[in-house]
């Protein structure tokens, strides 16, 4: 079985109705800054319409693109564990629209009811598993050839 990409659909319904009883409906104009890198994470969102592009300042006076995420997908997990700061920054890419869920609140739902918790958890944890592989991928074909050294050993 692949890993989920969008969390609302790889949630239980009755998982997904308590989440979703928590969600505030929020816009952003293309252009705006979700969060910057570094930044206090305390919230999440799951796009219901357009793209937002996550990125790092790498000395550069512009942040370079590292990945962008689609209707569906959830933005952010920085706020499940400490120090709760992004890992990159994120601006969008074109009018977004997506519910905001608070950090403090949907952890105050997984400490009263674990298996909401855990449910969760896992989903989240395969969603960002499936990233990384995805990344994974993409800097390899990006970089294998100016590698060198020969053929990759098999795993």
């Amino acid at each position: 079985m692949t890993a989920p990409r969008r969390l609302l659909r790889a949630l239980p319904p009755d998982h997904r109705d308590r989440l979703m009883a928590l969600a505030r409906e929020v816009t952003f104009d293309q252009g705006d800054r979700l969060f910057e890198e570094r930044g206090r994470a305390d919230r999440f969102w799951i796009i219901r319409s357009g793209t937002v592009r996550l990125d790092l300042r790498l000395g550069g006076r512009r942040p370079v693109a590292v990945s962008s995420l689609d209707t569906g997908d959830m933005l952010g997990w920085s706020w499940l564990f400490p120090p709760h700061e992004w890992d990159f920054g994120a601006e969008a890419l074109s009018p977004v629209r997506a519910y905001e869920f608070g950090g403090a609140a949907v952890q105050e739902l997984c400490d009263e009811d674990p298996a909401f918790g855990y449910t969760l958890l896992r989903v989240v944890a395969e969603i960002l598993a499936s990233r990384v592989r995805t990344e994974r991928t993409r800097l390899l074909d990006l970089f294998a050839p100016h590698a060198g050294g020969g053929p990759r050993p098999a795993p």
